[in-house]
C-alpha cells in the first residue's frame, strides 16, 4: 500500500487571512480560529479530522483551540491532535498558535477538578504529554471556581509561564470584575493576561451587557467588553453560531437526521429550542445574509466580528465543506451601519436558548 503523501501547507495561506492583535499584546490570532471540541474526539474519523486541520492551515488559520476535557472522550482531542502534529504540522510548529485549557472535570477525585495550583499544573502536564509538546502557546483557566482562592488559580497560570511549559495564559467564562482581579493578579506576578473567552453571539449577547450583580469590592458595574478593552486583554469568542441555531439547518422549523438538535443526549440544544419567536428572528436575520450574499451562519461571524474588541471567533467544523463555509465570512467584508441597525431587532439575547 502507498504511503500517503506528506504533507506541504498552501504557499498562499497567509495571503487572504485577516489577522487581528490580541489586546495590547504582541501576538496576533486569526479573525476565525478552529476550536477541536466535538469533532476531533476518538467518535469522529482520524483522515477527517486531518482534512480539516490541513485545509484549515492553508487557509490561514494558524489558532487550534482545545481542553484537557475534550473529545469524546475526555482527552482524545488533545491525543489525536498530537498525531496529526507529528504527522503534519510539525514543520511549521512556530507558525501555529495551539491552546488548551483545565478548569472542567477531567479525572475523579478532588484534584481533577476546578482551580486549584495543583489541579492547573497537573493537567497542563498531561495534556502536553498526549500533545507531544513541551508548550502550549496559551493556557486557560477553563471556568471561575469560588471555592479556590483566585490568587492560587492565578499563581498556578503565572507558574505555567515561568516554567516555559505555557507562553501566554487567558480565562474563560469570567465575571468583568473577576476578570479585573485576575489581571490585577497576574501583573503583580510580572505575567500578563493575555485573552478572554467568552461565549457570545447574536443570540447571547452578555458580554455586551454590564452586570450589576457582579459589581463588588469597589469593582463599577460594567460589560465584559468594556472590561477588557481598558485592561488592553484579547477576546475570543465561542458560539458565535449558538450551537447551530444560527445556520441556515433549522430554518424550517424542524431539526433534520443527524442534527445536534435532534439528538437527545446533546446537553446544549434540543428540538424545544426551534421555538416560533426563534423561527421568526433567524428567518429575518437569514434573509439580511442573503442581501449580502451570505449564508445565516457567515453573517453571524460577521457580526461578532463587528466589534474591534473581539480579536478572533472559534469555529468548530465536522467537514471541509463546513469550514470553507465559515472561512468565507471574511470575503464579505464588515457590515455596514445600516446592515447592524437592521440585525439588532433580531439579535435578541436569550433567543433559542
Amino acid at each position: 500500500m502507498p504511503l500517503a503523501p506528506r504533507y506541504a501547507a498552501d504557499d498562499a495561506r497567509y495571503e487572504t487571512m485577516t489577522y487581528r492583535r490580541t489586546g495590547r499584546s504582541g501576538l496576533d490570532l486569526p479573525a476565525l480560529s478552529l476550536g477541536l471540541w466535538h469533532n476531533f474526539g476518538d467518535t469522529t474519523p482520524f483522515d477527517t479530522q486531518r482534512a480539516v486541520l490541513r485545509r484549515a492551515f492553508d487557509l490561514g488559520v494558524t489558532h487550534f483551540d482545545l481542553a484537557n476535557n475534550y473529545g469524546p472522550p475526555y482527552g482524545s482531542a488533545e491525543e489525536n491532535f498530537g498525531r496529526h502534529l507529528a504527522k503534519d504540522f510539525r514543520p511549521y510548529r512556530d507558525e501555529l498558535v495551539i491552546s488548551t485549557k483545565a478548569g472542567y472535570d477531567m479525572w475523579p477525585g478532588p484534584y481533577g477538578d476546578h482551580g486549584s495550583r495543583k489541579y492547573l499544573l497537573s493537567s497542563l502536564d498531561q495534556s502536553l504529554t498526549r500533545m507531544g509538546l513541551d508548550h502550549v502557546d496559551v493556557f486557560y483557566h477553563h471556568r471561575p471556581d469560588p471555592s479556590t482562592p483566585l490568587t492560587e488559580t492565578m499563581g498556578a497560570l503565572a507558574s505555567a509561564v515561568q516554567q516555559g511549559k505555557a507562553l501566554y495564559v487567558g480565562v474563560s467564562n469570567y465575571s468583568p470584575s473577576r476578570t479585573r482581579d485576575a489581571a490585577r493578579i497576574l501583573a503583580d506576578l510580572g505575567v500578563p493576561l493575555l485573552i478572554h473567552q467568552p461565549s457570545y453571539s447574536m443570540f447571547n449577547r452578555n458580554v455586551e451587557i454590564a452586570d450589576r450583580d457582579d459589581a463588588y469590592d469597589g469593582h463599577q458595574s460594567e460589560s465584559l467588553l468594556d472590561a477588557v478593552e481598558d485592561l488592553g486583554v484579547g477576546t475570543i469568542v465561542f458560539s458565535p453560531l449558538q450551537q447551530g441555531l444560527l445556520t441556515g439547518r433549522y430554518l424550517s422549523g424542524a431539526a433534520p437526521e443527524g442534527s445536534r438538535a435532534a439528538r437527545s443526549d446533546s446537553p446544549f440544544l434540543s428540538s424545544s429550542n426551534l421555538t416560533e419567536t426563534y423561527l421568526e428572528r433567524a428567518r429575518a436575520l437569514n434573509a439580511i445574509a442573503e442581501g449580502r450574499g451570505q449564508s445565516l451562519a457567515q453573517l453571524a461571524l460577521s457580526w461578532v466580528l463587528r466589534d474591534p474588541r473581539v480579536t478572533s471567533a472559534l469555529i468548530g467544523a465536522s467537514s471541509v465543506a463546513q469550514l470553507e463555509d465559515n472561512v468565507a465570512a471574511l470575503a464579505a467584508g464588515p457590515l455596514t451601519d445600516d446592515e447592524v441597525a437592521a440585525i439588532e431587532p433580531h439579535a435578541v439575547d436569550g433567543t433559542g436558548r
